[in-house]
């Protein structure tokens, strides 16, 4: 067993005895996904004030809350529709209370450059998950592209913790923005293909399918 997949059975372990802990105490999923956003909240203040070091171990523990939340609405057998949606948006306002916090912490030492990028961080991170949520409207899935929330918030946690906050940004802003254009040309691309098989009259096999198919048959061949 390598270390890496020891460390991970380890904290699978751990967290695996945290959500029993938190089945056996009845509390409910939603309250743990408001801790999540209450706990975010102090670390935006941390922010504010400059406390990176601080900010970044608090971001830490909300992540838990992150990690938990669903795990328990499984183990009580409390999964509802609801609660994915509510999960959903207090995440989109845990992540841009901790972008505001760096907004005012960058205006108060009158940064006006870091000011601009993390409102472009701020943009980044709600089209992401629009353009997913909106995506999935029209067709079955879109998770195209990298920048997600868990990496958003591991490169906000390292920027914190390690006083590397601008490159974490960076990397952010411009991964952000790509993911945001895949996702939309993923979307385009699908749509096109939804439409041009509402077009095809009924029988007709999808040309692009029957040559995936061929392919495969080729390579098995092979």
């Amino acid at each position: 067993m390598t270390y890496t997949k020891l460390i991970g059975t380890a904290c699978e372990k751990v967290i695996l005895v945290i959500v029993r802990a938190l089945a056996l105490s009845r509390i409910h999923p939603n309250v743990l996904t408001l801790m999540g956003l209450l706990v975010n909240g102090i670390a935006a203040a941390l922010l504010a004030g400059g406390k990176f070091l601080a900010a970044g171990l608090v971001m830490m523990g909300a992540g838990l809350f992150d990690m938990v939340d669903g795990r328990v609405a499984r183990h009580t057998n409390r999964v509802t529709r609801f609660g994915g949606f509510f999960d959903s948006v207090l995440d989109r306002y845990s992540d841009l209370v901790l972008l505001m916090g760096l907004l005012v912490y960058y205006a108060s030492i009158n940064r006006f450059f870091y000011v601009v990028l993390t409102a472009v961080v701020m943009t980044a991170s709600v089209m992401v998950s629009y353009t997913r949520a909106r995506a999935e409207c029209i067709i079955p899935s879109c998770k195209a592209g990298f920048m997600e929330r868990p990496e958003r918030m591991v490169l906000l946690i390292l920027g914190a913790l390690f006083d590397r906050m601008a490159p974490a940004l960076w990397v952010i802003a411009v991964l952000g923005n790509i993911t945001v254009i895949h996702r939309v040309i993923h979307t385009w691309q699908e749509t096109r293909r939804l439409e041009e098989a509402q077009l095809r009259p009924p029988g007709e096999a999808d040309p692009r399918l029957a040559q995936e198919r061929k392919a495969a048959t080729r390579s098995g061949a092979a």
